[in-house]
């Protein structure tokens, strides 16, 4: 039986393809410089990908002149860790432009243009991947942790274990929330596990998500005379009268994380690197990068203010379930009891009541106006400052004025 590459291009295709990339190129050095810009010209990126058994993020593809090691790629670790490798060490699943174009490079370096088997290489991390196997017999739960075009990354509860979701009807999920998914197969590849199955239902709840809460900073203590009562102030609104009569209260700056980021080196914020895919027209590449963030770290309380910004516009009803799961991520280092401040000046405390306004505000597009009341008014406590500007739409909230896009 003749031997094809998985995505089910036979060895003429793939001749073809190479001979259409090098057709101007002469020599290795130049065809390289062809295979790599045809990577750049028809492989959409970043797409998922493996490494050694591992999952990753493919980046891109480059060439750096070195011909005995021919093309690298750039890939992305589920802890935001970024590594360059032999483009002959990545394997893609599936059938996309991207596994077609690898397996025509495999094939004109001389190799098997399948992609490797999980065999004896991996046989210690297929080992390890034995113990995701689950119980096909009953419902299985899930922690979404990042969702791909055609996939949903997620966690098993109380481990640190992942596996790769196909779920067999429409589904909408986002990061953070429970899925209870009646499985119907489980495999896998390249040592990774997969399961197929049906969503039965999807839940937030934060407390069985078994995370570190972030840590709060003590920066001393806040009174109400440095913010009020100068000889230039304009006169107390309302809002503010309980917050000063309730007088002195501690600040806190709440930890921020965010991986894959370098303090060292200014281009390093992934969250302005989505902002600016996002601002370019590019929203699945800034989906990707923040579904990324929110992978290697569900405590990225950004990347879930930023997944909610994406579709704010065109639907509030999704939009609220990524600010609503930041928002009670942070509250996990709060309690109950909490009656500090967390002040927009301390700069880390920003992507929690980023969260917080949002989910305000989509409180208050969606009509429930009690709970955006509530919202907004918390916001002040914890902000009297406002730097977000509560305090210009809490009258119109508590008077049931619907929302308008202004």
């Amino acid at each position: 039986m003749k031997k094809t590459p998985r995505d089910g291009q036979d060895m003429p295709d793939l001749d073809r393809l190479i001979e259409e990339i090098g057709a101007d190129a002469n020599g290795n050095d130049e065809k390289l410089w062809a295979f790599r810009q045809a990577f750049e010209d028809t492989v959409s990126m970043p797409c998922d990908g493996f490494v050694i058994g591992e999952p990753v993020s493919v980046l891109e593809f480059d060439y750096d002149g070195n011909e005995r090691r021919g093309l690298t790629a750039k890939c992305r670790r589920s802890d935001g860790s970024e590594h360059v490798v032999a483009a002959l060490d990545v394997v893609f699943c599936g059938a996309s432009s991207a596994v077609r174009y690898l397996a025509a490079y495999r094939r004109w370096m001389g190799l098997d243009p399948s992609p490797p088997a999980a065999g004896s290489p991996h046989r210690a991390r297929q080992h390890k991947a034995a113990a995701t196997d689950l119980n096909m017999k009953g419902p299985v739960e899930l922690v979404v942790l990042a969702v791909k075009e055609n996939a949903v990354r997620c966690g098993l509860p109380g481990t640190d274990r992942a596996i790769t979701l196909r779920a067999i009807q429409p589904w909408n999920v986002v990061p953070g929330e429970i899925v209870v998914v009646r499985p119907n197969k489980q495999w896998r590849y390249a040592g990774h596990p997969y399961l197929s199955g049906v969503i039965e239902s999807v839940r937030l709840d934060v407390t069985a998500l078994a995370l570190v809460p972030l840590k709060l900073t003590d920066q001393g203590t806040w009174t109400p005379e440095d913010h009020y009562g100068g000889e230039h102030d304009e006169p107390i609104e309302e809002w503010a009268k309980p917050i000063i009569a309730r007088g002195p209260r501690q600040e806190f700056e709440m930890e921020q994380v965010l991986p894959g980021w370098n303090p060292a080196e200014y281009d390093s914020d992934p969250i302005t690197d989505s902002n600016e895919l996002k601002e370019a027209g590019d929203f699945a590449g800034a989906r990707t990068l923040l579904m990324e963030l929110c992978q290697a770290d569900l405590r990225c309380l950004d990347a879930h203010t930023h997944l909610g910004n994406l579709v704010f516009d065109r639907w509030p009803e999704d939009a609220i379930r990524h600010y609503e799961v930041g928002l009670r991520i942070g509250e996990l280092s709060l309690g109950p009891s909490f009656d500090g401040l967390l002040p927009w000046g301390l700069i880390d405390n920003r992507p929690f009541l980023r969260c917080m306004h949002g989910f305000g505000l989509c409180q208050w597009r969606l009509r429930r106006f009690d709970e955006a009341y509530r919202v907004f008014d918390r916001m002040l406590w914890l902000n009297p400052s406002d730097n977000q500007g509560a305090r210009f739409v809490i009258k119109e909230v508590r008077s049931n004025k619907p929302w308008v896009d202004r």
